[in-house]
C-alpha cells in the first residue's frame, strides 16, 4: 500500500462524527483525520472480511482484555502477598500474648469460617468486639 499514490475523495459526514474525529485522531497517533479515517476503514474492512466476522470483535477484545486481567492478576498477588505477611504478623503477636488451648482455637476457628460465610466476607473489628463483650 505504501507505493501506492493516494487519492482524494470526496466524504460527506456528520457534524458530530467529525468532532470525534477532532477529538480522537492524535490519540490514536494519527498525523492527520485522514490517517485516522483511513485506519477506520481498514479496521472495518478487516472486521468483515474475517471468515468468521462474529469472532472477529470478541477475540480483539479478548486479547485487550487478556492483558488487562494478566496486569490486575498481577497486582492482586501482590496485594494479597503483604495482606498476608501482615496477617501472620498480627496471628503471631496474638499467640505470643495469649494462652489459647487446642479446644478453645477449633471452636473459634469455626465460629469464624460460619461468620465470614454469613457475613460474605465482610468482617469488621466491631463486631467480633461486641461479639467477645456479650452484646
Amino acid at each position: 500500500m505504501e507505493k501506492e499514490k493516494k487519492i482524494r475523495i470526496p466524504l460527506w459526514i456528520y457534524p458530530s462524527v467529525e468532532e470525534k474525529i477532532q477529538k480522537n485522531f492524535e490519540v490514536d497517533n494519527c498525523k492527520s483525520p485522514s490517517e485516522f479515517i483511513e485506519k477506520a476503514i481498514l479496521f472495518y474492512c478487516g472486521y468483515l472480511a474475517s471468515e468468521e466476522y462474529r469472532q472477529y470483535l470478541p477475540n480483539v477484545l479478548v486479547s485487550t482484555m487478556q492483558g488487562s486481567l494478566d496486569s490486575f492478576e498481577d497486582r492482586m498477588a501482590t496485594l494479597l502477598f503483604k495482606i498476608a505477611v501482615e496477617l501472620s504478623m498480627m496471628l503471631h503477636v496474638t499467640a505470643a500474648a495469649n494462652e489459647i488451648d487446642e479446644d478453645t482455637l477449633t471452636r473459634l476457628r469455626g465460629l469464624c469460617v460460619e461468620e465470614v460465610k454469613r457475613l460474605r466476607g465482610s468482617v469488621r473489628l466491631d463486631d467480633a468486639v461486641r461479639f467477645q463483650n456479650g452484646e
